[in-house]
């Protein structure tokens, strides 16, 4: 009336296998490394896009530290908003600044929060509406 209760053999049962390791496991830190060099590559990509080279070469060489090879370039801008790229960036910067710090990384960690520090200026300076211009002797 009951089925009896099936094993993979005498000695292992069925849950013992899923995690039998019969393929390679990564640690933790290759694991972040894997990460922080994928939000990198992704900001590299956005900031190329705005054209600001300096700060690219600069992601680039993280990218390039934690892979171990040159991450691809864009060549061009996009028809892109400026603004929606800075949001972009602002958003992967974000991202690469908390993996970089769950990771003790602290050069990644710099870079991230300048970028975000960079891009919350532009977005402040694209959403803030000018001030008028004060006329010399006007009252």
């Amino acid at each position: 009336m009951y089925e009896p209760i099936r094993s993979a053999s005498p000695r292992r049962p069925l849950h013992a296998m899923a995690g039998s390791g019969d393929f390679p496991h990564r640690s933790r830190e290759e694991e972040l490394d894997i990460q922080l060099a994928g939000h990198l590559a992704a900001l590299l990509a956005v900031t190329d896009e705005l054209g600001l080279g300096e700060v690219g070469d600069r992601i680039a060489d993280q990218v390039a530290r934690l892979r171990g090879t040159p991450p691809a370039r864009h060549t061009g801008r996009t028809d892109a908003p400026a603004l929606a790229l800075h949001r972009r960036a602002h958003a992967l910067a974000g991202r690469a600044l908390v993996v970089a710090a769950s990771r003790a990384d602290t050069a990644a960690a710099i870079l991230a929060a300048e970028q975000m520090d960079a891009h919350t200026a532009a977005i402040t300076a694209a959403t803030t509406p000018a001030a008028p211009a004060r006329l010399v002797g006007a009252l």
